[in-house]
């Protein structure tokens, strides 16, 4: 054998075990939570610590409206809401909260089912004393807002869907995107991804053209969020995800939870066929559907002040008369 066919093989090893460790390396790590946002605390819960922050009057002050709770997206913090939040907490007391595995809470080597979110949300509720709250979910958070709504319905009064499909045939990512998930080669993917290939993915989560760095105060924010993860979140709460809408529909859970629903997609989203799950988010009694023009998955960021005008209608037709 020649020298060069040896030096060849030599290298390919080492790329090989060099490989082989990276994906025992992202698969076994964890993080700690932090404070990541001005105003925010953590909360020591059963499933983990959660980063949380309230922002609005508290109830029961007079002309207060009844508690709303955001829950941010698949790869996202609860900074997604940054733009939306101050028109909702000029009379709700809004609770943020960054799932597990994402932002600023704690990133534990399991726990990522959504039951188990909903479960870490219903906790978070319970010590905040929440109760009766219009429960916002963009994507991903919409699936775990359902499960809450199954979980604990007195927690829940009203559910809001931003731009999450009932149905995994109703989604899908892009071919690049999808390529983080293959094992072995995934985790070298995540682990070593440029800033600007981040960007480019994140980019389908939005109408096309839009400049992601004009939708948050930090225009790295998308990347921030991914780094904050571990490849374990990433792809533990991405196969979640998909699991619990394989099992039953989002649309089919709703109906069974007799909660009332508002369902608001931007017409030129890019992750999840609006026409399609609209249609199905219709069928449930008493749903209410909005479309969105010229926003795409992520109408929150994309449109905040049409996006908390329909929230704020919505939990309006829910609040009853309170004490004066």
């Amino acid at each position: 054998m020649s020298r060069r066919w040896k030096i060849a093989i030599a290298l390919l090893t080492v790329v090989l075990a060099a490989g082989a460790l990276n994906v025992v390396v992202v698969g076994s790590e964890t993080r700690d939570a932090e404070v990541t946002i001005d105003g925010a605390r953590l909360l020591a819960l059963p499933a983990g610590s959660a980063q949380v922050v309230e922002e609005g009057p508290a109830a029961p002050e007079r002309g207060a409206g009844l508690p709303i709770v955001l829950i941010h997206c698949y790869g996202c913090s609860l900074r997604w809401w940054d733009r939306l939040v101050p028109a909702l907490a000029e009379r709700h007391r809004v609770v943020r909260i960054d799932l597990l595995g994402h932002g600023g809470s704690e990133k534990p080597s399991s726990g990522y089912s959504i039951p188990d979110q909903a479960g870490l949300v219903a906790a978070a509720l319970n010590r905040l004393d929440v109760q009766a709250a219009t429960v916002v979910g963009h994507s991903m958070g919409f699936t775990v807002a359902t499960a809450l709504a199954e979980q604990a319905s007195e927690l829940v009064d009203r559910l809001v869907n931003i731009g999450e499909g009932p149905d995994v045939a109703d989604c899908s990512l892009p071919v690049v995107a999808e390529l983080t998930y293959v094992p072995g080669l995934g985790p070298a993917l995540w682990r070593t991804a440029p800033d600007f290939a981040i960007r480019d993915s994140y980019g389908s989560a939005f109408a096309p053209g839009f400049d992601l760095g004009s939708g948050f105060d930090d225009p790295d924010q998308v990347v921030e969020d991914f780094r904050a993860m571990t490849y374990t979140a990433f792809e533990a709460a991405r196969s979640a995800n998909d699991d619990f809408r394989d099992q039953v529909p989002l649309d089919d859970r709703v109906r069974a939870t007799a909660v009332p629903l508002l369902s608001v997609f931007g017409r030129e989203d890019r992750v999840c066929d609006p026409a399609a799950s609209q249609s199905a988010y219709e069928t449930v009694p008493g749903a209410r559907v909005e479309t969105i023009d010229g926003a795409g998955h992520s109408p929150n960021v994309e449109a905040p002040g049409e996006t908390a005008e329909l929230i704020e209608e919505f939990a309006a037709e829910g609040e009853v008369a309170l004490p004066r």
